[in-house]
């Protein structure tokens, strides 16, 4: 399963019901009562705001220091002369070492959601003796600003530094949980009303190495508290054809990774996808895995995307670079409002992982209950039900299930539900991760627009 749920603070806004507006005037005694208008439906209120830069205009838009954007048909950036040197003591090593960098810092971005939530995510290569490391600073609705957070220490591999997000980080209105700017109390009214974030990207003093940053971003929101949501109307049916991989049978295996593919979900759902879109590591790439354990791929995700902080593989931002280090791979974590959504993305041949927790009688046919598990939704039949790739299933064979569309709906979409002892807790309230090759088709470009994402 993903996270324990202490680790995970989903905060959504409380939603206040508008009185009716006031009538008009009576009409004189006698008179025929004026026609009313029929109000014409409103849109509901957009719950979460994308902004990812990614294009060499983007690049050049952003402050930089000691940075150069790159060109191409996968623009960047890259370290050109580097703005200064550092002491770091690794907190997972303890090993000091120097570091020069340079930093790239993006313009401030007004977030068409005022937010109590935002999720930074990157895409970037980091060769070996390489790492980046992501920040964002925000300002409040009541015009006060943030200190820079740090999202997320991050490399590819983990010769150099060990990956990590960082605990204890706030400002008495906010706070970090792991990967997840948070409004430490929602019901205040306080939000986030624009953002910008910065990457500094680091190498061994001396080198001519460089990271190549090619995507950083970030998704905020403002999902209101609600225990289930209005149910959707069943679009076409569709199935994609995704590898199945099951995390349980890797149990016991390579236990300092989250204690072994027990806790699996993220990573293996991620592989899943990846190989869907025919990417996967070589030979020499999982030359280090066991040869008697099958899926050797699964154990590499799972140490990939090992967060040592947390101490754990479901690192959402983690998840996501680890997939964008695959050939011409994009990746960002994001937010869908409906399984509508998830059904355009799937037409389009889009899977997408997704976050959900539930009591084992809330989901009919999954035989357990879990704070916090990931799945692959590949389809939806023609009731409209979802057919996920569930990791948690015993065996390979048994990975492919249907599940009840209204159910599968609540438990993904709901930012708090009751968990075994009666207590509340919270829910994840659509957060999904998506991955695409940066050629997408132009339905597939389509689709992507059509859940904010660009």
């Amino acid at each position: 399963m993903a996270r324990p749920a202490s680790r995970r603070t989903v905060i959504g806004a409380a939603v206040a019901a508008a009185s009716a507006g006031a009538l008009g005037s009576a009409a004189p005694a006698g008179a025929a009562a004026p026609a009313r208008a029929v109000p014409a439906p409103t849109a509901a209120p957009r719950t979460v705001d994308n902004r990812f830069w990614s294009t060499y205009t983007d690049w050049r838009c952003g402050d930089a220091a000691g940075v150069r954007a790159e060109a191409g048909q996968r623009p960047g950036i890259v370290i050109d002369a580097p703005a200064g040197s550092v002491e770091r003591t690794d907190p997972h090593t303890g090993r000091t070492e120097s570091w020069e960098y340079a930093t790239w810092t993006s313009p401030w971005h007004r977030s068409t959601v005022p937010a109590t939530e935002v999720i930074a995510s990157w895409n970037a290569d980091t060769p070996a003796g390489t790492w980046i490391r992501t920040e964002l600073r925000g300002r409040y609705s009541d015009g006060g600003d943030t200190p820079w957070f740090v999202m997320g220490c991050w490399a590819s591999g983990d010769g150099d530094i060990r990956r990590t997000s960082v605990d204890d980080q706030g400002d008495g209105k906010a706070s970090v949980w792991t990967d997840t700017f948070a409004v430490d109390d929602a019901a205040s009214g306080l939000r986030l009303t624009s953002y910008r974030l910065r990457v500094t990207l680091y190498r061994r003093p001396g080198t001519r190495l460089t990271p190549t940053v090619r995507r950083v971003g970030a998704m905020a929101s403002d999902v209101p508290d609600r225990f289930g949501v209005p149910a959707s109307v069943p679009g076409a049916a569709r199935e994609l054809a995704v590898p199945r991989y099951s995390q349980n049978t890797h149990v016991g295996q390579y236990p300092e990774y989250d204690n072994g593919g027990e806790a699996w979900c993220s990573p293996t759902s991620s592989q899943m996808v990846i190989e869907y879109w025919g990417r996967r590591p070589t030979a020499a790439d999982l030359a280090w895995v066991n040869p008697e354990f099958a899926d050797p791929q699964v154990c590499h995700a799972a140490r990939f995307t090992y967060d040592y902080q947390y101490a754990g593989c479901g690192n959402w931002p983690f998840n996501a670079a680890y997939a964008a280090t695959y050939r011409d791979m994009n990746a960002v974590v994001t937010r869908l409002s409906s399984l509508t959504d998830l059904e355009t993305l799937v037409r389009a041949g889009i899977p997408a992982i997704t976050s959900q927790s539930f009591l084992e009688e809330e989901l009919t046919g999954a035989g357990y209950g879990t704070s916090g598990h990931l799945m692959t939704v590949v389809g939806f039949t023609p009731d409209g039900d979802v057919v996920a790739n569930d990791p948690a299933s015993p065996s390979n064979e048994a990975v492919r299930r249907v599940y009840r569309r209204a159910e599968w709906e609540t438990i993904w979409l709901r930012t708090k539900r009751h968990n075994a002892s009666g207590k509340v807790v919270s829910g994840t309230g659509g957060v999904c991760y998506l991955y695409w090759p940066s050629r997408p088709t132009a339905a597939q470009r389509t689709a992507l627009a059509a859940v904010g994402v660009h």
